[in-house]
């Protein structure tokens, strides 16, 4: 064991040691150290080995823990795969990561649910529609009214092409070689209503 320090009453610190005291309290333990390396080494705790005048304590290795050429291998490709593994859940995680910043910044979730609110409220004013279009109570369209508003759109719509064919010659032939700059014809097509 190692020699114990005297207990004082009061421990001043301890003022810093010279080398040649260093090396004295190192020598004082040395004795202690190799009297329990030996006796550690007696109860086959650890293993010692002489070399020449000396001897050498380690820790004792169990042969049957060593690992085998095939193991390391084996250890050595699960470590690889485990790398690619956690590469590719690492790119995952970047791509999530952008996708859920790119979410929050679109819509709240207080925003996301006065949407669904507004939605629900405009789906139950169409199915209280519909209920009262299924029921009968509107006027149905019968074939033979259909095919004449469809006359008369039809109708309607070669009239406004011709009115849009007159009123663009007329403007090319007439009104716009007496406008100079094209600010003014501009202003004049915009004063008739042609660009509507």
């Amino acid at each position: 064991m190692a020699p114990r320090k005297k207990v004082e009453e009061k421990e001043k610190p301890a003022a810093k040691a010279t080398a040649d005291e260093a090396a004295g309290m190192i020598l004082n333990y040395l004795p202690a150290a190799a009297k329990i390396l030996k006796d550690l080494h007696e109860r086959n705790e650890i293993e010692g080995r002489a070399a020449g005048k000396q001897i050498v304590y380690h820790a004792i290795q169990n042969p049957e823990d060593s690992v085998t050429p095939e193991a390391l291998a084996a250890l050595d490709s699960k470590a690889s795969d485990l790398r690619d593994q956690t590469a590719a859940l690492n790119a995952t995680a970047k791509t999530l990561r952008t996708t859920l910043a790119s979410l929050t910044t679109t819509l709240s979730t207080a925003d996301l649910v006065a949407n669904v609110q507004a939605l629900e409220a405009e789906r139950m004013e169409l199915v209280g529609r519909l209920a009262v279009l299924k029921a009968g109570k509107a006027k149905k369209v019968t074939k033979r009214e259909r095919e004449e508003v469809d006359r008369e759109c039809e109708k309607w719509g070669k009239l406004v092409k011709k009115r849009q064919k007159i009123s663009s010659e007329m403007w090319k032939d007439t009104i716009e070689p007496c406008i100079e700059g094209e600010e003014q014809k501009a202003e004049v097509r915009e004063s008739l209503g042609l660009d509507e």
